[in-house]
């Protein structure tokens, strides 16, 4: 009954809206942004791509209009990078995505790993979706929040945007493969203009076959964004569609078949790092292996100067003053 009451809540956009004005402090980052665009709405209001419509699609990432191969090398800073950096840099427009091999160390990788431990062993994790994900654990560790704050990580991350990115927007950590259908993040966490957020997901220990390793679809990136009227999400003025989610997965699964998308699969060492585009779609392989976990963590960035929203939620993103 208490489930069935909290989902009724949650399909309510009046809820969030509440919500947002009680916690305005984490929406204040939107007010100028808001004048600068000329989004005509109160931080704490419910927003979507609908919103931004009148005001034209904006400045896209500089990769996303330009081919990285051949330009990445005339923006300042691209020789700071190890020649396997750049290399992943130059392929980014045509793939979507890089990986950061061994960019944690053994040590760092433990280190994250006895924290999630302790967490769930106090029983502090933020687990959600029946224990699948935990949720914000770079706001309960300082271990973990240090490790990642690498400024390497931080350099790659906004040379790619070509904008500075904030401090992770949320982290995620996993003990066995989501086995998530694919999808773009975008529906989860989106910006205006399109495409300013990046992922790093990190592999904590060795990751193959068969225990559910993440997959993605090279190039789709390039697709067209697959946004809430794309897909028929039963939303009305005053609630968030029940079945929305499973639409818009199965609105993904068409974009898959009608473009002959293939698969690849990251198979990881511990330490290393997956970058992904806003837009790729991605998601989580069948665990083959039910004895073996998957230990990971992703985490997600918002560039700065942008509006950070849900589109699928229709809420603003809040955020904690850095």
């Amino acid at each position: 009954m208490l489930d069935y009451l909290r989902n009724q809540l949650r399909s309510l956009k009046l809820t969030y809206t509440v919500y947002n004005f009680l916690h305005q402090r984490k929406l204040r980052h939107n007010e100028q942004l808001y004048r600068r665009y000329g989004l005509r709405k109160r931080v704490y209001q419910s927003v979507s791509s609908d919103d931004f419509k009148a005001l034209g699609a904006g400045e896209p990432p500089r990769f996303d209009v330009h081919d990285s191969r051949q330009v990445a090398a005339s923006y300042p800073g691209f020789e700071q990078f190890s020649l396997a950096i750049q290399e992943g840099i130059r392929s980014w427009s045509e793939r979507g995505y890089m990986v950061l091999r061994g960019f944690f160390t053994a040590d760092e990788v433990a280190t994250i790993n006895s924290e999630i431990e302790r967490l769930i062993g106090q029983g502090e994790a933020n687990w959600r979706y029946s224990h699948v994900k935990i949720m914000f654990a770079i706001h309960q560790s300082e271990a973990i929040r240090r490790i990642v704050a690498k400024p390497e990580l931080h350099a790659v991350l906004s040379f790619l945007l070509g904008k500075p990115v904030t401090q992770p927007f949320q982290s995620i950590n996993f003990i066995q493969g989501s086995q998530q259908r694919a999808h773009s993040d975008t529906i989860h966490m989106t910006t205006y203009p399109l495409g300013y957020m990046v992922a790093a997901w990190i592999a904590l220990e060795n990751i193959d076959a068969s225990n559910g390793p993440v997959f993605y679809y090279p190039g789709s990136h390039r697709l067209p964004y697959v946004l809430n009227n794309d897909y028929p999400h039963d939303n009305t003025h005053f609630t968030i569609g029940e079945s929305a989610y499973k639409a818009y997965e199965n609105a993904i699964d068409a974009v898959v078949q009608q473009n002959q998308l293939q698969p690849e699969e990251f198979h990881a060492q511990a330490g290393d790092v997956l970058l992904w585009h806003a837009n790729l779609l991605h998601g989580g392989t069948p665990i083959q292996d039910a004895h073996r976990t998957r230990q990971s963590m992703v985490l997600h960035y918002f560039a700065e100067d942008v509006i950070c929203y849900h589109e699928i939620t229709q809420r603003p993103a809040l955020r904690a003053k850095s």
